[in-house]
């Protein structure tokens, strides 16, 4: 008896840690949401669809994860595997990748406004080389592609490490073995990527991109610090409909619709990633 409970009985913490930090919560949300003096309604959901900011906040959050997700997991493979065949200075050089993880977001979007803000380093380079005469605003509210362009290179420098750490942990579990074979029937380095470490990769891939794009749409520092409200995001109107308009329903359903694509998005992922049945790594 005691044994057949002992799995339920390990089960119980992960269980109450999500029923209390993630379920009880989002009843609460969805209770903002689609409550109001009346009992139902639909009007918060009303008010953030026909806002103005909001089709183009969530056009910026869903391009932001699109552009940013794919580069990261490329960059990510390419730091991985060179980690993965190292024999000397492995543990140096994983390090120096994952320094980034010990940055805040606010504090990466601090340091890249200090990179191409008008009296930045960028500016300083550029007039010092000779190429500009005088500093150009790159983060005006008229260069709103420089400011989408300074959030993607700010959230690549920033959380590629996230990717990469756990592609590390799951290289590091594939035989050295299968590699092995495939070397003496001849395939090259290429073809051991796509037909052995990739396969097998498969679980690793799966939590990465699934925890990188629940990051991605919730963005929010990054652009604060280097566009303000100039560019939204949907977590920025969160933000602002929750603090500055005093409106906790609508930031209730702005809340809601970043949950609804994350959920979406890990589903996507569990279903093109799925592990075949009978896989051991």
């Amino acid at each position: 008896m005691q044994q057949k409970a002992l799995p339920y009985l390990l089960l119980l913490p992960a269980t109450l840690f999500l029923l209390v930090f993630f379920v009880y919560p989002f009843v609460q949300i969805a209770f903002l949401a689609f409550t109001g003096p009346d009992g139902f309604t639909l009007q918060h959901v009303q008010t953030m669809a026909t806002h103005w900011k909001f089709k183009s906040a969530l056009g910026w959050t869903l391009l932001l994860a699109v552009v940013v997700v794919p580069i990261q997991l490329a960059l990510a493979l390419s730091m991985a595997s060179i980690v993965s065949r190292l024999e000397r200075g492995r543990s140096t050089i994983l390090y120096i990748f994952s320094i980034p993880l010990g940055l805040s977001d606010l504090a990466a979007g601090i340091i890249w406004l200090a990179i191409f803000e008008q009296s930045g380093f960028l500016n300083s380079l550029l007039v010092g080389l000779g190429v500009i005469d005088r500093p150009i605003l790159f983060l005006g509210y008229q260069n709103l592609w420089a400011i989408f362009i300074a959030v993607v290179l700010a959230e690549i420098w920033r959380a590629t490490a996230i990717v990469m750490v756990i592609l590390v942990s799951g290289m590091g579990l594939i035989p050295r073995e299968y590699y092995e074979a495939a070397e003496v029937f001849g395939a090259g380095a290429w073809k051991r990527f796509i037909k052995i470490t990739l396969p097998l990769l498969r679980p690793s891939l799966q939590t990465a991109l699934i925890l990188r794009t629940i990051l991605a749409f919730e963005v929010f520092a990054v652009v604060a610090a280097l566009g303000g409200t100039t560019m939204p995001v949907l977590m920025g109107e969160t933000y602002q409909w929750q603090f500055a308009l005093q409106d906790r329903s609508v930031a209730a359903a702005y809340a809601l619709v970043i949950l609804a694509i994350s959920i979406a998005a890990t589903l996507f992922y569990l279903r093109a990633l799925r592990v075949p049945k009978g896989a051991t790594i």
